[in-house]
């Protein structure tokens, strides 16, 4: 690490090379997912390159791979742990969200009447609606796509959803 740390690149690529096997065995044995382990090895990778001028070369250098090795594993355990609590997995929930019976001739016929009422709409409500909504594009890409102002494609989506709900009976 004190040849790399003074500019040799060879050294610094053997260094890396050389422990990234004691990284892997470390993050692997913190965190059961093969793919976050190896998430939390490039992120240990990284933050020895971005600090690699703090390490002291009159010290072992494997304990101080193996602290930021064993941080950044549990930096990923507690990023999972956040997300467990406020995510559900999709597969609770089968193969559709759809409301049950969605099927049947009243959701064909609702469906039917939505369409009639989107291609009643302005052209630019139509294509705002469409871009941003049912596409669900960003509004800097609806706006890139369509040729409309960012603030202009509010505006029409805005009218268009009124206006719908207004035609469908469901007036807030």
């Amino acid at each position: 690490m004190a040849a790399a740390q003074a500019g040799d690149r060879r050294a610094y690529d053997a260094l890396l090379r050389a422990c990234l096997p004691l990284l892997r065995g470390i993050a692997r044995r913190r965190i059961l997912n093969p793919a976050e382990a190896e998430d939390a090895v490039q992120d240990a990778l990284l933050t020895i390159h971005q600090l690699r001028h703090s390490y002291d070369p009159a010290r072992p250098i494997r304990p101080w791979l193996v602290a930021i090795t064993e941080r950044r594993a549990i930096d990923r355990l507690r990023r999972h742990g956040r997300r467990a609590g406020r995510e559900t997995s999709i597969e609770d929930f089968g193969e559709t969200l759809a409301a049950p019976g969605a099927n049947t001739g009243e959701a064909r016929v609702a469906a039917t009447e939505l369409r009639a009422a989107v291609a009643e709409l302005p052209p630019a409500q139509r294509t705002a609606l469409g871009l941003a909504k049912l596409e669900d594009l960003s509004l800097a890409e609806a706006s890139a796509r369509s040729g409309m102002s960012v603030g202009a494609l509010k505006v029409a989506t805005h009218r268009a959803v009124k206006a719908l709900r207004r035609r469908l009976g469901v007036e807030d």
